[in-house]
C-alpha cells in the first residue's frame, strides 16, 4: 500500500475515515477482504503468500494499516519477518494503540522498513522502524505514503487537503473518497528536500493510481467509523489495466 489518506477525530459524524490505496506486484497472490475464516473478529484482505494483511479492522474495533518506507536497498536481514504479520498481530491482540507501538518499537530489526498506524478504541498511534520512536497521533487530517508520517510528497501534501475538503460535508460519502483514490489527474510536483537522493526520484512522484503491467494500485479501501460505533468498510478491486473488477463492502457495529 502506497497511500493512506485519514482523518482522526475530526468530524462530528465519524470518529475515524481512511481512503488507503495498495499497491503491490500484480503476481503477488492476494485474497480480496473478508472476514477470515480462521479468525472471525477480523476483516482484511490475506497476503497468500505470507500469510499477513496491509490494512484491516475488527469487530471489537481494532483497526490497523502498514505501508513500506521506501529507501536504498539494504542487505537481506536474516531474521526478517513479513511486515504484513504486525497488522494482523496487533488486530488480534487486546493491547492499547500506543503501548503495543512501544513494544514494536524495539522490535523492529527483525523487518525491513515499516510504517504502521494501530487504532484501538478512542486511541491512534504511528511508529515506524525508521522514526523517532511512537507517537500518539493528533487529532485532524494526516497523510501516509513511503516515508514518515505527513512527509510532504505532493500526493500526501494535496490528498490531505482534498480529504480535509470532503470533510466539509455533514456525510462523507464513500464514492467521494473512491473518486480521490483512483484520480489520475494529478500533477506531480517537487519532492521535499529531505528525500535520499539515492532514491529512485521518478517513482516517488507517481499519481496516486498506479497503472502497469507487472505493478500498480490492486486495491483501494474507504473505511468509516461513526462515534456510535457503526463501522463501513469497502474494498474495491483492480486489474492490471486499472479497471474495477470487485467491490466488497462490509457493514458491522463495534461490540
Amino acid at each position: 500500500m502506497c497511500l493512506i489518506l485519514f482523518a482522526w477525530q475530526a468530524h462530528p459524524r465519524y470518529a475515524l475515515v481512511v481512503a488507503a490505496n495498495r499497491d503491490e506486484f500484480h503476481q503477488r497472490p492476494t485474497a480480496g477482504a473478508n472476514f477470515w475464516a480462521d479468525d472471525p473478529s477480523l476483516l482484511a484482505g490475506r497476503d497468500v503468500q505470507a500469510g499477513g494483511t496491509w490494512l484491516g479492522m475488527t469487530r471489537g474495533g481494532r483497526f490497523a494499516a502498514i505501508t513500506n518506507y521506501r529507501e536504498a536497498l539494504v542487505p537481506q536481514i536474516t531474521l526478517e519477518q513479513s511486515r504484513g504479520h504486525l497488522v494482523r498481530d496487533f488486530l488480534l491482540e487486546r493491547t492499547a494503540a500506543l503501548a503495543h507501538a512501544e513494544v514494536l518499537a524495539g522490535q523492529g530489526a527483525a523487518y525491513r522498513g515499516f510504517n504502521l498506524l494501530l487504532a484501538s478504541p478512542k486511541e491512534l498511534a504511528y511508529v515506524s522502524n525508521r522514526g523517532a520512536g511512537p507517537e500518539a497521533v493528533s487529532e485532524g487530517v494526516h497523510g501516509l505514503s513511503n516515508h514518515l508520517l505527513n512527509t510532504d510528497w505532493p500526493k500526501v501534501h494535496v490528498g490531505r487537503k482534498r480529504l480535509g475538503e470532503l470533510l466539509d460535508n455533514d456525510r462523507v460519502e464513500q464514492e467521494s473518497l473512491f473518486e480521490l483514490l483512483t484520480d489520475r489527474k494529478l500533477t506531480p510536483g517537487e519532492l521535499p528536500a529531505n528525500i535520499e537522493d539515492s532514491l529512485v526520484r521518478e517513482q516517488l512522484m507517481n499519481h496516486y493510481f498506479i497503472v502497469s503491467p507487472e505493478y500498480g494500485t490492486r486495491s483501494s479501501t474507504v473505511v468509516l467509523v461513526s462515534h456510535d460505533g457503526d463501522v463501513e468498510f469497502v474494498e474495491r478491486q483492480f486489474d492490471t489495466d486499472g479497471k474495477e473488477t470487485e467491490t466488497r463492502q462490509f457493514r458491522f457495529s463495534i461490540q
